[in-house]
């Protein structure tokens, strides 16, 4: 029972209505007021752990007098260091319509990141990193052993343009072979691959593309550009449906950019304070392979940050030869001759596993089909 994690009110229901002990257990982000006469009657709380959530002074007096941990929170926190779930597009936005960008949940994070009064308060670093860790643990449930790809690219490719008409379509294709789409969750070629994994079929994709060119980027005014995208969210994934993609389009952004907003077309968003972290959660999890768009130096700290482990992959007495996942970058002048990356990746391949798993190939539909020709494949780091 040591390290149990209880996320929901109905499974704290269930607990204590088993009669089972409390002891070493993690309460999670709950609201424990409507338990309180339950848990006022117990005193078997050693080694509890409560993580956030609501409590009365009363309560969180007989845990700690019972030899519980209580972990507070701040309340003038943007944001809560103790959630159990990933950000929904409409949490991370709410208030856009009404106030504007500025008083959204997203953008007061960034500011409380930047805030010189919190910058090197300990407390305040110490929740931005349970946050994160909050978030690392909700992403390992929310992909749960699932094929993963990812797709990198840059964040300034605009809507209406043929470049994210393409990265839109790749994300589609990918997610009908049933593959999490996980991308940076900003806005550009990841915010296109995000939006291919999340419609439904070809003819509401193209008629959500032809919407979101009327706002072609997130600058100057990123509520315009969010408030559009939210919409036609809303027209692809009515409130209450369920696509066949469902919990396919995957965001994983970061504060650390504060000046790239979160894209909406994810099923979820596993939004970070550190980028170091979030880059790795990332890159970690695409073990069905990585698609990279075209990109600036954000894409190719990314390039090789996923390269490093491949290139260790499989060349120790104790790692047993396997199959990578596959690393496709699309564009074979922009990665030869405008970026040119290519030939430092295939050198670091030369002689090794990580040779074999590159692919430098010039459409959208050449990289699907490297990514779903490995499927049936075991696939590793």
């Amino acid at each position: 029972m040591a390290g149990r994690e209880v996320e929901s009110l109905p499974a704290l229901d269930a607990l204590l209505a088993s009669g089972q002990p409390l002891t070493g257990l993690r309460l999670q982000d709950l609201d424990l007021r409507h338990h309180e006469a339950e848990l006022l009657a117990r005193t078997d709380l050693g080694g509890l752990v409560v993580l956030g959530g609501r409590l009365s002074p009363a309560l969180d007096a007989h845990l700690r007098a019972h030899h519980a941990l209580v972990f507070p929170t701040d309340p003038h926190a943007p944001v809560d260091p103790y959630r159990a779930t990933l950000y929904s597009p409409d949490e991370l936005y709410a208030d856009l319509s009404s106030r504007g960008y500025a008083a959204t949940p997203d953008a007061r994070a960034y500011r409380w990141t930047r805030d010189a009064s919190t910058h090197r308060d300990a407390f305040a670093t110490l929740l931005r990193a349970i946050h994160d860790d909050s978030i690392t643990d909700a992403l390992d449930e929310f992909v749960d052993g699932r094929p993963v790809v990812g797709v990198m690219g840059g964040h300034a490719l605009e809507r209406g343009r043929t470049a994210y008409a393409d990265a839109a379509r790749l994300g589609h294709r990918l997610a009908a072979h049933g593959l999490v789409v996980a991308t940076g969750g900003g806005p550009g070629a990841m915010e296109a691959a995000n939006l291919g994994a999340l419609a439904p079929d070809d003819s509401r994709l193209h008629a959500a593309l032809a919407r979101l060119a009327a706002v072609p980027s997130f600058r100057p005014d990123i509520g315009a550009w969010a408030q559009l995208a939210l919409e036609v969210r809303r027209d692809l994934v009515p409130v209450g449906t369920v696509t066949h993609r469902a919990d396919r389009s995957l965001g994983i952004p970061t504060w650390f950019y504060g000046h790239e907003p979160p894209n909406v077309f994810c099923d979820a968003i596993g939004k970070y304070f550190s980028n170091a972290i979030r880059e790795d959660g990332l890159l970690s999890r695409a073990t069905a392979g990585l698609v990279v768009l075209e990109g600036a130096a954000g894409t190719v700290q990314e390039i090789f940050q996923a390269l490093t482990p491949l290139f260790y992959a499989g060349t120790g007495p104790d790692q047993p030869a396997r199959a990578l996942p596959p690393v496709v970058l699309v564009g074979q002048e922009y990665w030869t001759d405008t970026v040119p990356i290519w030939a430092a990746a295939r050198a670091l391949g030369e002689g090794r596993p990580l040779g074999d798993s590159l692919h430098l190939v010039d459409t959208v539909e050449e990289a699907t089909a490297v990514v779903t020709a490995r499927l049936g494949r075991e696939v590793g780091p």
